[in-house]
């Protein structure tokens, strides 16, 4: 039996960190599905579908991970595409506290869904999506915290990054 893992995340950007999470998730993983939750009333600095064709491309010769956007509870999600793992990561025991509690409520709307942690690689703890944000709302340049460079995608709109 295939081992489908999904990734979920707001993912807003995909950073660094993110990328070795998934990166390190291929050696246990068959398949990962990187899900980006659609919350509506959430101010985006990347729109959603913005994020899922950055994310494509930088997996594009990965034909084992793949990018689906989604709405609703990720457990449910998880069913859906046949995934009986989650894949997070943590930086820190903040992260951990918080993620257990999400990772007991994942098992109980789903019995079958089991929640795999792997610990931030040292040199990219202290990245986050909020202080990429922040750094980048007051012009700061972004570029070493993210696999991606703002430039090569068009009609971005990082610039309204509150």
């Amino acid at each position: 039996m295939k081992r489908i893992a999904i990734f979920p995340g707001s993912f807003d950007p995909f950073t660094n960190g993110h990328l070795d999470v998934v990166q390190r998730g291929t050696e246990l993983f068959d398949e990962i599905i990187i899900a980006i939750g659609n919350n509506s009333n959430k101010k985006r600095a990347w729109e959603v579908e913005q994020m899922v064709a950055i994310i494509e491309d930088i997996f594009k010769d990965q034909p084992h991970i793949s990018v689906q956007s989604y709405k609703g509870l990720t457990a449910d999600f998880a069913r859906n595409v046949g995934a009986k793992f989650l894949l997070r990561g943590l930086r820190n025991t903040t992260d951990f506290e918080y993620e257990n509690t999400i990772a007991q409520a994942n098992r109980h709307v789903n019995k079958d869904l089991e929640t795999v942690f792997l610990i931030t690689s040292p040199h990219l703890a202290a990245i986050s999506s909020s202080i990429i944000r922040e750094i980048h709302s007051y012009g700061g340049n972004v570029n070493d915290f993210i696999p991606f460079r703002l430039s090569d995608f068009s009609g971005n709109n990082s610039s309204q990054i509150q």
